[in-house]
Formats: structure tokens, C-alpha cells, sequence
């Protein structure tokens, strides 16, 4: 663990990173990729409805497309999971089109800033495909660690992910930093009791929260944490 006095260069112990919305977006290949597999069942879905899958697992976003058509008790436990392979395989044929010219504005020079530093950075993703997409934008050896759906038994909201990385970076959750776009992430963040970025303009619940990507600057972000930090002694002491 890193030293205690805040006005150290190095009072944060870690930046952990979502994925999906916040290093790229693939969200609307997953949003053509659930749409593919909801009609072959007769459910419309839009890109309104969509934004309640962001965030979610895989098994939990097809619950919810099932009740969107009122169909959650129409399959079996096995035919839902076939069918949930089934759009990941839809999803997986989309990612062929990834590059790294879709990794999302800010995002390369931010890590750049974090890393110059010497600030250890995690990846915490519900996807099962996070690497094959890490691969495809060329950030597959940017990262200290990876947590994926394949290291965790619970999902968002939940904080595990990001206790699971912070973990493994050998960083304390509330000396740490958490960026997210996707209001179970940043439920997952405050749980853990990291200091939780949001990126959107609904994260109500984000400690410090900017509109897109590219207002992402590493200098704002730290001296957020540090009021926040502030705060919290105070909090504390008082």
C-alpha cells in the first residue's frame, strides 16, 4: 500500500477501469446482437430499452428481455443459456469490425497520465469477451490486472468485481479510484467504497462526474479524489 499523507503523488493506490462505455463502446453491437436474438422469439427491443442492459451480465440482460415480452417462463434454464451463447456468438462476429480507432476519446492519454505515474491500473468488466475486445484495440497488455464475468460469482451492483481487482493490485478500495458509465457500475464502486467517476450525464451517484470520455483529464480527476478524500477524514474526525 501506498503512503497515507494526501498531498503525496502517490495517495491513490489504483484506477480501475469498466470497459464497454468508458475504454470503447460497444453497446450498440450488443444492442444489434440482442435484438438479432429477440426476434427469432418474437420480442421488439430499441436502443431506449437498451440502456437497461448496460452494466448487466449476460444471463440478467436476457431475463430482462424475456419480461419485456412476457416470456420469462416460457424456456428452461438450459434453453435460456443456449439462447444467451447464442447472442454472444452474434456479438463476437460484430467485434471483427474493433480497432483501435474505436478506443473512445481521452482514454489513451489518460492511461498515459496514470501510468506515468507509477499509479497501478485494473480492468473490471461483466463481459465474458473483455480480452478478445482488449486484443482487438491493442490495450490487451495495458492493464495490471483483469477481472472479467469468469472471476467473479456476482455481477454488478454488486461491489465484488471491483474488490476483486483492487485485490488483486494490492490496493485499498478507498484509496482508489473507479470509472464507470453505467449506473450498476457506479452502484458497484460506491459499495466497494472506492472513489466512483462517472462518465454520462445521469450518474447522480458518481463522486465526480463528466458528461463523455474526453473530459476524462487525470489532473481534475486526482484533485476531485483529494476533496473527496478530504471530506471522508473529515467525516471521520468529526
Amino acid at each position: 500500500m501506498r503512503g497515507t499523507d494526501l498531498m503525496d503523488e502517490k495517495f491513490i493506490d489504483a484506477v480501475v477501469f469498466d470497459l464497454d462505455g468508458v475504454i470503447t463502446d460497444t453497446a450498440h453491437y450488443h444492442f444489434l446482437a440482442w435484438r438479432e436474438m429477440a426476434r427469432e422469439m418474437n420480442i421488439e427491443i430499441d436502443e431506449v430499452f437498451n440502456e437497461r442492459l448496460k452494466g448487466v451480465s449476460r444471463m440478467a440482460s436476457l431475463e430482462l428481455i424475456l419480461e419485456e415480452g412476457n416470456r420469462q417462463n416460457d424456456f428452461t434454464l438450459h434453453e435460456k443459456e443456449t439462447m444467451a451463447e447464442k447472442k454472444n456468438q452474434h456479438y463476437c462476429q460484430f467485434l471483427n469490425h474493433l480497432t483501435p480507432q474505436d478506443i473512445l476519446p481521452g482514454i489513451v492519454e489518460l492511461i498515459s497520465a496514470i501510468k506515468s505515474e507509477g499509479v497501478p491500473i485494473g480492468l473490471a468488466s461483466v463481459s465474458k469477451n473483455a480480452l478478445t475486445v482488449l486484443r482487438a484495440l491493442q490495450l490487451d497488455n495495458t492493464f495490471d490486472y483483469i477481472v472479467d464475468a469468469s472471476k467473479v460469482k456476482k455481477t454488478k451492483p454488486d461491489p465484488e468485481i471491483f474488490l476483486t481487482a483492487c485485490n488483486r493490485l494490492e490496493a485499498d478500495p478507498e484509496r482508489s479510484i473507479g470509472i464507470e458509465d453505467a449506473a450498476a457500475g457506479i452502484d458497484s464502486i460506491k459499495a466497494s467504497k472506492m472513489f466512483a467517476v462517472g462518465v454520462g450525464n445521469t450518474l447522480y451517484k458518481s463522486d465526480y462526474q463528466v458528461a463523455a470520455t474526453k473530459g476524462l483529464k487525470w489532473e481534475n480527476i486526482k484533485s476531485e479524489y483529494q476533496t473527496w478524500r478530504n471530506m471522508q477524514s473529515i467525516n471521520i474526525t468529526s
